[in-house]
């Protein structure tokens, strides 16, 4: 004999509705005709935030600080100010002297390429957000 089957009961599901999240409105940027100076800067900083200038200068020499442990010798190597660029540091090797390479600007002439020791060269790249405000 076969054991009678239990009915199985559905739960009903409640479906919540999602609550509709306050969209701030889009702040208007204004242009800035001339670039701002180091003082300049931290006033307007100063002036949107209501933090005072030493703490912005705080800020900034905060910012500087950690900006070069990333990139010093034995260091990360690259930095990212998150939505805006990247600071990245590339290692050259050295390159020897040449002799008698042609010349790229005036063809058929010989030229002699000077010998440049191992150095490092510091790059910024825009991301995506800073490219996106340029195009504005």
């Amino acid at each position: 004999m076969v054991p009678p089957k239990k009915k199985v009961t559905k739960k009903k599901v409640t479906k919540k509705k999602a609550a509709k999240k306050a969209v701030a409105p889009e702040k208007k940027i204004k242009a800035i005709k001339n670039a701002y100076t180091k003082s300049a800067l931290y006033a307007h900083i100063s002036e949107d935030t209501g933090l005072a200038r030493k703490d912005i200068a705080k800020v900034f020499e905060s910012f500087g600080d950690i900006i070069e442990g990333h990139i010093k010798s034995r260091g990360a190597g690259e930095f990212k100010v998150p939505g805006l660029l990247k600071i990245k540091v590339n290692k050259k090797p050295a390159t020897k002297a040449r002799k008698g390479v042609p010349n790229p600007f005036r063809p058929g002439e010989l030229m002699d390429v000077a010998a440049k020791p191992a150095r490092k060269v510091v790059k910024v790249l825009p991301l995506k957000a800073l490219k996106d405000m340029a195009a504005k």
